[in-house]
């Protein structure tokens, strides 16, 4: 019998908690920066409660689900273990929510660590409240199916990102992004690098805002030169018509 897209997978390889641990604090432009900028969630996976959310910290567990069905997204809940993130790939569909905030808040009691939704959830009033870093692409208060088919612990995509289980995933009211279990210690230690440059940025701007000018002009010097050359510059608009 064909099991493909009804199946789950029970076990899969989690990263080291210190390695996960490492990402903690550090913004998610940041950690994407240093992989070129390739692996952020699109901007319409939202943080759905600023007021009262920790950062997005944690390791994923898988969802693949169909539009509008949340049986494999409770079975996923019910095997999911402190410091999880639950990832569903709802197909971004958005005329049925794929949790309330029953689920939601039966997640923050388990201690997971966030949810993130690529699909519409529903009891934004509830959502709000709660501690735990929920992202989702929608709200509507149109109940879910449960019936199924799909799968628990497979490679899926979410928010434009192939998330697989145990990527560590980073979120902030920025956005998201998805770091390779095997690439994250290497990419740990080259953003805490960049926000060490970033803080003494801050720094000198604080302290010396002449230096930080000067300093500023001349990266943007430099970055022209290496797009072409000069390019020209006038006193006022008019003086263009005087070449």
């Amino acid at each position: 019998m064909v099991t493909i897209g009804n199946r789950i997978f029970t076990k899969f390889e989690r990263p080291d908690p210190k390695v996960v641990e490492m990402f903690r604090g550090l913004p998610s432009s940041n950690i994407n920066d240093e992989m070129n900028r390739l692996f952020c969630m699109h901007d319409y996976i939202r943080l759905m409660n600023p007021a009262c959310s920790r950062p997005l910290l944690g390791t994923a567990i898988t969802v693949k689900a169909p539009i509008g069905d949340n049986l494999f997204f409770h079975q996923a809940l019910d095997m999911a273990q402190p410091g999880d993130i639950i990832v569903v790939d709802g197909a971004s569909g958005c005329n049925r929510s794929l949790a309330g905030e029953i689920m939601l808040r039966f997640a923050t009691k388990k201690g997971l660590a966030g949810v993130v939704v690529d699909g519409c959830l529903r009891d934004l009033d509830g959502i709000e409240k709660l501690d735990m870093p929920i992202y989702a692409k929608g709200i509507t208060p149109q109940g879910p199916f449960k019936f199924g088919p799909g799968e628990v612990n497979t490679p899926i995509a979410c928010g434009g990102q192939v998330v697989f289980p145990g990527d560590i995933l980073v979120g902030d009211p920025d956005g998201i992004v998805v770091i390779r279990r095997q690439d994250a210690e290497v990419v740990a230690q080259a953003a805490i690098k960049k926000k060490a440059s970033e803080d003494k940025t801050f720094e000198l701007m604080e302290a010396d805002l002449a230096a930080y000018a000067a300093k500023h002009k001349a990266t943007t010097e430099k970055r022209f030169t290496s797009a072409g050359g000069e390019v020209p510059q006038f006193g006022s608009y008019t003086e263009l018509y005087k070449l």
